[in-house]
């Protein structure tokens, strides 16, 4: 099956979902500077994806989602971070990792098929 839009790319559906769950758990986030990072850093993970997707060469595309794996990294560094800084309890953090991990493994299969 040929994928024909970036919506449809299941590596772009799980990473809106991290974006919308990070959204979700920094909503009251008194630290703005941290706050922006985590979300700006999320929202990069699927842009990335739709951007290089949008790009229509495989050369591209395999190189935004290298970006898009970098950006996911930096999600889970900074929930690691969030963690320690109390920004979060224990088992939002621990389901937020376990989400941006998935992403990430996610990322590599897509690359590897290309």
């Amino acid at each position: 099956m040929k994928i024909e839009k970036f919506e449809d790319v299941i590596a772009w559906k799980k990473s809106r979902g991290l974006t919308l769950s990070v959204y979700g758990a920094f909503k009251n986030c008194r630290d703005f500077s941290f706050k922006n990072q985590i979300e700006r850093a999320a929202v990069s993970v699927m842009n990335n994806i739709a951007e290089g997707f949008e790009r229509q060469t495989n050369k591209e595309l395999k190189n935004f989602l290298y970006i898009a794996k970098g950006s996911c990294g930096e999600v889970r560094s900074m929930l690691g971070l969030a963690l320690e800084l109390n920004y979060l309890n224990k088992s939002v953090a621990d389901s937020l990792i376990d989400a941006s991990t998935e992403v990430s493994r996610v990322l590599s299969g897509f690359i590897k098929t290309l």
